[in-house]
């Protein structure tokens, strides 16, 4: 059966594979086969929870991949939930060996997920009293992303497109390679209407002229309007007058997010959400 990239169970089972290899030789050769122990998840560091039911699925996953019988967890904050140093998030009961080969991978994939939403959550903060949508984007850790933008939505963000498949995005490259914006949309049209395929085209504009050029052909779902100057976007909006959702996008941080947001435009893409955030510190202590 192929390995699904999208399926949380396949891509759990592939990062114990990684990790674990032949066997965890430290847990074989030291902890006694049928040790029984407790350990608990502590929270290090203040931020936003996230990645609690992954962390059920890992212990889950590891005892049914390997053979072993089932963990005792007991979960005791739930995923989006601010946390601060010294709050326990679970407990976990069961065979020492089990513990130790899932206690890693927990704590990467927990650490990275929960730095996510605690910068994502910082973000969506700072515009909240406005009427639009914080954006996450396609630069994630390959065979991360599904954990990577779980938590950014946890984190109160929106996810945009999971992948090339779910939307046609036309970008810079796209149009020079097309020969111009009319001809990458009036394309972009054609192959919808071939294959039947039922995806929004967004459409990345780099300054005025092009913001009217598509205005003029029509057809698009979205225009993203990509490092414009503030003046420039929101005369871009004032000129779309809302006949398409607007995407700001380009270089978007905690010092110029609201800024951005107060030109009008209805969502902004931030590839930092994801490849700035700082993991959370946590980790697994027995007791």
């Amino acid at each position: 059966m192929e390995t699904d990239p999208h399926d949380l169970h396949d891509l759990i089972r592939l990062a114990l594979q990684e990790d674990i290899g032949d066997g965890d030789h430290s847990s074989l050769s030291a902890v006694p086969e049928n040790a029984t122990k407790r350990a608990r998840l502590l929270v290090k560091q203040d931020g936003i929870l996230a990645g609690v039911q992954v962390a059920r699925t890992i212990f889950e996953e590891t005892a049914a991949f390997y053979d072993d019988p089932p963990l005792k967890i007991d979960l005791l904050l739930s995923d989006g939930t601010p946390v601060k140093t010294g709050d326990v998030v679970l407990t976990v009961e069961g065979s020492a060996r089990l513990i130790l080969k899932s206690e890693r991978l927990v704590l990467n994939i927990m650490q990275r997920m929960s730095g996510i939403a605690t910068y994502t959550r910082q973000m969506v903060n700072l515009i909240s009293d406005l009427p639009v949508k914080l954006l996450d984007t396609r630069k994630t850790t390959p065979n991360f992303r599904v954990f990577e933008k779980m938590a950014v939505k946890i984190g109160g963000a929106v996810n945009h497109r999971m992948g090339l498949y779910d939307m046609i995005m036309l970008k810079d490259n796209h149009v020079d390679y097309a020969g111009g914006i009319a001809q990458a949309i009036s394309s972009a049209r054609a192959y919808l209407q071939t294959t039947g395929k039922p995806l929004k085209i967004e459409i990345e504009t780099r300054n005025l002229g092009e913001v009217d050029q598509v205005l003029a052909i029509g057809n698009v779902d979205i225009i993203m309007l990509d490092n414009f100057s503030l003046d420039d976007m929101r005369e871009a909006v004032r000129r779309i007058n809302g006949r398409y959702e607007t995407e700001a996008s380009g270089n978007i941080t905690e010092k110029t997010l609201r800024a951005v947001a107060e030109t009008g435009v209805s969502g902004i893409s931030s590839g930092a959400l994801t490849h700035q955030a700082r993991s959370l510190d946590l980790s697994l202590k027995a007791f």
